[in-house]
């Protein structure tokens, strides 16, 4: 890590020090902005695949995306930590903000900002590595960590991903040898690792039996308590049943945003109430 000045993030256990990035005394507003979108439009290549959204994204709450397959639910989520930069021909403009940092800009470093907005997939994704690896990846990339305080740290990250009781005996074995459920768990633990201030999640239940479902929405539940959290998610009940607020997205254009209570039980707008109510998607 570099010499600049460090503070502890409540988001890890102590033994990790991070880089100064905002003040402390605004982290535990649940009212203060995590993320900030206006008139942000992407394209890929010639076809626009979002039209001028106009979105804030609340901190330590779930905000849910829903809309129709091809809407621009997961183009969204993947600007967010710049996962489109590797995507031929896609490029953003407009305002995207996460806190201080600009996230469009070309010196905005990408490798710092995904450790700050982390993401886990719609498949399981672990690394053909050990559990233990796995989780150990993130931290031994971004910061100075000693053997035991890294033990520690992923003793910490696997509990909060509600996996520690399950592998604390096989930490050494392939994170392939996990179910389903396990190995996104274990997405989930290796993402929060680093202490990231946002984690996105891009249809995670979606692969996923119900038992394995019911876990991920309990863990989402739980992490909302210290994590910014967006979901895409194409099931109205899950949507319903994690989110704070809900975002409905239509042909690449941002429909209707609200409580998630609001926008399923009085939705403002005739297209939202078609689509949470099956008239169509």
């Amino acid at each position: 890590m570099s010499a600049m000045s460090t503070v502890e993030i409540k988001h890890l256990p102590s033994i990790v020090s991070l880089p100064q990035h905002r003040d402390l005394d605004q982290e535990g507003s649940t009212n203060k902005t995590a993320l900030r979108l206006a008139d942000f439009n992407a394209w890929y290549g010639a076809y626009q695949a979002l039209h001028n959204v106009h979105l804030l994204i609340p901190e330590k709450q779930v905000t849910s995306l829903i809309g129709p397959s091809g809407c621009g639910k997961s183009t969204l989520l993947r600007w967010m930590n710049r996962m489109n930069d590797i995507v031929p021909g896609a490029r953003a403009m407009g305002q995207l903000q996460l806190l201080d940092v600009d996230v469009l800009a070309k010196s905005t470093d990408v490798v710092a900002l995904r450790r700050r907005i982390g993401i886990v997939f719609q498949k399981p994704n672990p690394f053909p590595k050990s559990i233990y690896d796995n989780v150990a990846f993130g931290p031994r990339l971004h910061f100075k960590i000693k053997p035991a305080d890294l033990d520690q740290l992923v003793e910490w990250s696997l509990r909060k991903a509600a996996l520690w009781d399950e592998v604390k005996n096989r930490l050494h074995e392939s994170a392939l040898s996990l179910s389903g459920g396990q190995q996104q768990r274990l997405c989930i633990a290796r993402a929060i690792a680093v202490g990231p201030d946002v984690l996105l999640m891009d249809e995670p239940c979606s692969a996923l039996d119900p038992g394995s479902t019911a876990r991920i929405e309990d863990l989402i539940f739980e992490l909302k308590e210290q994590y910014t959290i967006v979901i895409v998610t194409h099931n109205m009940q899950q949507a319903a049943r994690c989110s704070n607020r809900t975002a409905f997205f239509f042909e690449g254009r941002l429909i209707e945003e609200g409580s998630t209570k609001q926008v399923f039980t009085t939705p403002r707008e005739k297209k939202t109430e078609d689509y949470v109510t099956g008239k169509f998607g």
